[in-house]
């Protein structure tokens, strides 16, 4: 690349305002763009091919990407084509094993490349020489696989200041949690972290994936019971109940506890956003008695315990490896503002997300199908078993969360609000999924 890295990504802007909007871990999709500007571009490795990191400020936003540059494309990364630079194309690099191979060197050797700082956690020493390859089911970041010895997560939308899914991990491995990865390295600069890495768990099944097995067993034996079909969920549900609780505990141990006395506010929160989502979804005004009296039930805790979080926890954030379940991505809710991730909060937010999660796992095969009674009977017995599995599970290491039950259910009810919001705008068809949950009210949990 002839010219200099900084020009050289600017010429790209054009092509980067339209190819932005179709990445998956995108944030502001739908929206036309206005402004790309390049806030920094530095070579990590020159030559033939070409690595560029960049920084971008996209209409105000932070993002990361890392651009490969080489004379000839070879096919297999067409479909990461950004644009031109003179006679060499830009592209993609998180997709070009070759390139993302030589991160991990600029990690094991602590190498500053620029205004980036490539550092391995105290008194690791990391392999070398192993073969890169991207994960390509992550919406918010972009993850690359060394081998099976380690995982590099690249944040797509740095943030300033610390990194709660580093801290955390760091909090828990300190704590001897066998209940996450262990964090191995990680790439900073001045201001921000932008990858973290962690050991790869090669044995790991994601815990979506094997839940959902269990409902199409159950839903392919029509006339059987979730405790009698031969994937029944109930007994991984309280293992995983029993390890979430363990990670609350450890947290807590590590990072401290407060009491939230102002209680009212988060209740103002809860009904804001209910205000919010009923002008979006008038299909949601026929509950909104329901939900919020079960809002205003939780004024009458006068104080609530909180700590450090999972935040954003459901299947899709826990492994089921052979040693058990771990937790990953600790960054906390991807629509929530920095400085809201980053507060203590009730750790049955937490236990609420995963409550959401199995009604999902149990009814997302179902959602757009015309109404089969048996079907959704057996589905909503699968949901109600493994609900209270996890419940159980739970109460094995902390205290049972039913036993606040207007907190719990009104952080469900909160968390089911939100996911209308969203299924209204991106799966139209899902909707019926997150109402079933506040019909069902006051049954909950």
């Amino acid at each position: 690349m002839s010219t200099r890295p900084l020009h050289a990504v600017e010429s790209l802007a054009d092509d980067l305002r339209a190819w932005l909007p179709a990445q998956r871990w995108f944030a502001a999709k739908g929206r036309d763009l206005t402004d790309v500007r390049v806030e920094r571009a530095e070579v990590l490795s020159s030559g033939e091919p070409t690595l560029v990191h960049a920084l971008l400020d996209v209409d105000g936003e932070l993002y990361q990407v890392f651009i490969g540059v080489r004379y000839q494309l070879p096919e297999h990364l067409n479909g990461s084509l950004i644009g031109r630079i003179g006679e060499s194309y830009a592209y993609e690099a998180a997709h070009d094993p070759e390139l993302m191979a030589g991160l991990l060197d600029l990690l094991a050797t602590s190498a500053d490349t620029g205004s980036l700082h490539w550092r391995p956690e105290p008194g690791i020493s990391l392999v070398t020489g192993l073969r890169a390859r991207p994960i390509g089911v992550e919406q918010s970041n972009t993850s690359i696989v060394y081998g099976y010895h380690y995982i590099l997560k690249l944040f797509r939308r740095p943030t300033p200041g610390a990194n709660r899914d580093v801290d955390l991990h760091r909090a828990l491995a300190s704590a001897g949690s066998t209940q996450v990865a262990a964090p191995v390295a990680t790439v900073e600069d001045d201001d921000c972290v932008l990858g973290f890495a962690q050991r790869y768990l090669g044995d790991a099944a994601e815990g979506w994936a094997t839940a959902t097995a269990s409902v199409r067993d159950l839903l392919a034996e029509g006339d059987l019971h979730a405790r009698e079909v031969g994937g029944d969920f109930a007994g991984e549900a309280s293992r995983l109940g029993a390890a979430v609780a363990q990670v609350h505990a450890d947290l807590a141990e590590e990072l401290g506890t407060q009491v939230d006395h102002d209680v009212d506010a988060g209740v103002a929160e809860m009904h804001a956003r209910l205000d919010a989502v009923l002008a979006e979804v008038p299909a949601l005004a026929e509950h909104e008695r329901t939900l919020r009296e079960a809002f205003d039930a939780v004024r009458a805790v006068s104080a609530m315990p909180v700590q450090h979080i999972h935040g954003d926890l459901h299947l899709g954030q826990v492994l089921r490896t052979t040693a058990g379940w771990v937790l990953i991505d600790f960054e906390g809710e991807p629509a929530s503002a920095p400085r809201e991730r980053v507060r203590m909060r009730s750790p049955l937010r937490d236990v609420a997300g995963m409550l959401r999660s199995f009604d999902y796992a149990a009814l997302h095969l179902l959602a757009g199908d015309e109404p089969d009674n048996q079907r959704l009977t057996r589905a909503a017995e699968w949901a109600d078993r493994n609900r209270s599995a996890f419940c159980d599970g739970y109460a094995t290491v902390g205290e049972d969360p039913r036993a606040d039950a207007a907190l719990l259910r009104a952080f469900e009810l909160d968390k089911a609000v939100y996911e209308v919001a969203y299924e209204h705008r991106n799966r139209p068809d899902w909707v019926p999924i997150p109402l079933a949950a506040i019909r069902r009210a006051p049954g909950i949990p």
